[in-house]
């Protein structure tokens, strides 16, 4: 019998001073967008990247301004990593710029920097890449930098599912001529909903937060001399980011122990996904690859991962399989994707397990028993 009060993945996990934050945001009855809590959490962004900070309402709106201020446009391709959400790639997509993709490295999962070098090498009208940090943990961002500066690109990370690991002691997000954050529900801070742009050059940076104002001029009337999106966030969600980003360490702490757990619990059973010598995963999901698992489709994952899968759910337990590669959606078919095959095989054995900050080791230790039970 499965457990009454569901597992989920990555829950919010609200443990600071969270709700009198929004309190105060109440209490000044400014509840709309902008505000001084933006302007707080912004700052303490800027402090933990050492970049200017920009709080948007997700992180897709925040790699649109990126893309936007880059001056990526219709008819130009950018770059991407092939093993991510589909949000990585959309932006540049609804921009009319086309994708080209890059493999991962089997050591890392994230982007190859020799097989962006041969991608910007045959795509000369590339001159963006996103580069994503998958799972909680950093890019080569020095690798990747020099490839981008040796094709004259501009090298933006991805950097929203990282927030807290390090890369040779810098924080994620910390590299390229822009980065960003998400905050959506499921990651490891949460505003329940958005995101924050980073970027090093302070003019960059007022562009972007002018594009995300619907490109208002300075006029004392609404004055437009090119449009705009509605992309600030929330004086209330601030509110809650600004207390989660003091948790911050201690939920890397947790979710490495987490990971710690699973170890412990199934080293002989699967392969987890390596961590990368330049710096320190957070661990934002334990992810595994299960054994037996061979790639006799590209359409989906292994029999021995949708086993799993159903065998988890049937304990009211929730699991993902790990991102299907984008140059295997059907949308983005016949574009091309450079680089050693690694990303077909991750995604047919993968799997994504539970790893909320408020897990327990009985909690580890039931899913780990199910997963024992099936492979």
């Amino acid at each position: 019998m499965g457990r009454l009060k569901r597992l989920f993945l990555s829950p919010p996990h609200i443990a600071g001073a969270e709700r009198a934050l929004v309190g105060e945001v109440f209490d000044s009855n400014y509840i709309a967008p902008c505000g001084a809590m933006v302007d707080r959490f912004e700052a303490a962004l800027a402090r933990h990247a050492g970049r200017h900070a920009l709080a948007t309402s997700s992180g897709t709106a925040a790699l649109h301004l990126a893309l936007r201020v880059l001056g990526v446009k219709p008819g130009d391709e950018v770059a991407c990593s092939t093993l991510t959400f589909i949000a990585s790639v959309a932006p540049a997509v609804d921009m009319g710029a086309a994708p080209v993709f890059v493999e991962p490295s089997p050591e890392t999962w994230c982007m190859d920097p020799s097989a962006l070098d041969a991608a910007l090498q045959k795509h000369p009208r590339a001159k963006t890449v996103v580069a994503v940090d998958l799972y909680g943990q950093c890019c080569d961002y020095d690798a990747l930098e020099t490839v981008c500066a040796k094709h004259g690109a501009a090298l933006v990370i991805d950097a929203a599912e990282a927030l807290g690991a390090t890369y040779k002691n810098r924080p994620a997000g910390a590299a390229g001529a822009a980065s960003f954050y998400s905050f959506n529900g499921n990651k490891i801070v949460t505003t329940s909903g958005g995101g924050a742009l980073l970027i090093p050059d302070e003019k960059q940076l007022a562009r972007a937060r002018k594009l995300s104002q619907q490109a208002r001029e300075s006029a004392a009337w609404y004055e437009h001399a090119e449009t705009g999106f509605n992309y600030r966030m929330s004086n209330v969600l601030a509110g809650i980011g600004a207390g989660q980003l003091d948790l911050l360490g201690a939920f890397v702490e947790k979710r490495r122990q987490i990971f710690s757990w699973y170890v412990e619990e199934l080293q002989n059973a699967v392969d987890f996904m390596p961590e990368s010598p330049h710096g320190t995963c957070s661990r934002w999901l334990t992810v595994a690859r299960l054994p037996g698992c061979h790639e006799t489709t590209r359409g989906k994952p292994s029999e021995n991962v949708l086993r799993v899968l159903a065998a988890l759910d049937a304990a009211n337990i929730e699991s993902r399989p790990v991102w299907k590669p984008m140059h295997l959606q059907p949308i983005f078919a016949g574009r091309p994707c450079h680089g050693e095959p690694a990303s077909g095989a991750v995604f047919t054995s993968g799997i994504c397990l539970p790893s909320g900050t408020a897990m327990t080791r009985d909690d580890v230790a039931e899913v780990c028993g199910i997963v024992r039970s099936v492979i």
